[in-house]
């Protein structure tokens, strides 16, 4: 009797195990399919817009069109090359995150035969349910690039906007 037990034990462990193989199966295909980094290359392009355009509307209204040119183009020079050195970094990061923070909601949230529906076909009335959580994920997802990121990106979006301000202020002030 006690052979019958442990064998319907472990069979239960296998198909369990099987299962939750499966699942993180379609979660890792459902990631593929859907781009989460977008989350925080967001975050990171939200502030810097807002600079560029602050900046436009400085020097619109007191610098010269040749002087303003000119240092707009700097600006841009200076938005770029911080774009070259945090894409990478909150590319990286947001791909690390994506699997302790999404993969948990989504292992919670949707079940194997919900997880197919979303990756065959978007279209498929669990979509309602996916996009109802999106904001959850997103959320959950943009705390923990925003923590993890924030002592890296937060000097250099200081050093940035510092640039931008001598370069507004050399363009108002020369001859």
């Amino acid at each position: 009797m006690f052979k019958i037990v442990a064998g319907i034990v472990l069979i239960c462990v296998a198909c369990t195990a099987s299962a939750q193989s499966t699942k993180n199966q379609l979660i890792q295909r459902l990631l593929q399919l859907w781009p989460l980094e977008s989350v925080g290359m967001a975050m990171l392009r939200r502030p810097i817009d807002d600079s560029l355009r602050k900046a436009e509307v400085v020097l619109q209204g007191r610098v010269a069109p040749e002087r303003r040119d000119s240092a707009l183009k700097d600006i841009s020079a200076e938005t770029q090359k911080f774009y070259d050195e945090t894409v990478p970094m909150v590319r990286e990061t947001s791909n690390k995150l994506v699997q302790s923070t999404v993969v948990p909601i989504l292992a919670e949230k949707f079940t194997e035969a919900e997880l197919r529906q979303i990756i065959a076909m978007f279209e498929a009335p669990v979509k309602a349910k996916f996009e109802a959580v999106t904001p959850e994920i997103q959320k959950a997802l943009g705390k923990k690039i925003a923590a993890e990121m924030a002592p890296t990106i937060t000097p250099k979006m200081e050093a940035l906007q510092q640039k931008i301000g001598e370069r507004l202020k050399a363009a108002a002030t020369a001859p």
